[in-house]
């Protein structure tokens, strides 16, 4: 049977919470704390081997800034029933959760940061959603032709 082509994401973390440089020293992390369900629902069709851009959100410049790989699916968020955690969830029960993660292990990081200024210049928002303006997900599909693109670039 083929080998299916992997499917690209791009994810963002502000790098005051999480950075490529703290992935890069874990080596691999949970994905925990989604808490939109389009978000939610990108991740849930997230498989195996897909590639995922990290992206540095809420910083100057925003953009991207390193290459991780989803190695783990349909994880229970265990952060969404920690009552000292700000991504608790009252509503979620352990019988009935309603948040969970992939697990992703660090590829790479960039030389330097394709910063949202030059992905606008390059992409329009049908290209790639994260140029789009008021767009605040934090995880995001990206096609196969963008993808290749980017690879290149970082």
């Amino acid at each position: 049977m083929p080998q299916k082509e992997p499917s690209y994401w791009l994810m963002k973390s502000e790098p005051d919470a999480y950075s490529i440089d703290t992935l890069k020293n874990d080596g691999v992390t949970l994905w925990d704390g989604i808490r939109n369900y389009q978000a939610r629902n990108f991740m849930r069709k997230m498989n195996k081997g897909d590639q995922v851009f990290f992206y540095h959100s809420n910083c100057k410049p925003p953009g991207i800034v390193g290459l991780m790989e989803v190695i783990d699916l349909n994880i229970v968020d265990p952060t969404q029933f920690d009552k000292d955690s700000k991504y608790f969830d009252p509503k979620s029960k352990p019988d009935n959760p309603r948040w969970d993660c992939v697990k992703v292990k660090y590829k790479s990081k960039s030389e330097k940061i394709l910063s949202l200024h030059e992905l606008k210049f390059l992409f329009n928002e049908a290209e790639l959603l994260v140029v789009k303006k008021g767009n605040r997900l934090s995880i995001l599909p990206v096609r196969n032709d963008i993808a290749k693109i980017l690879l290149e670039k970082i």
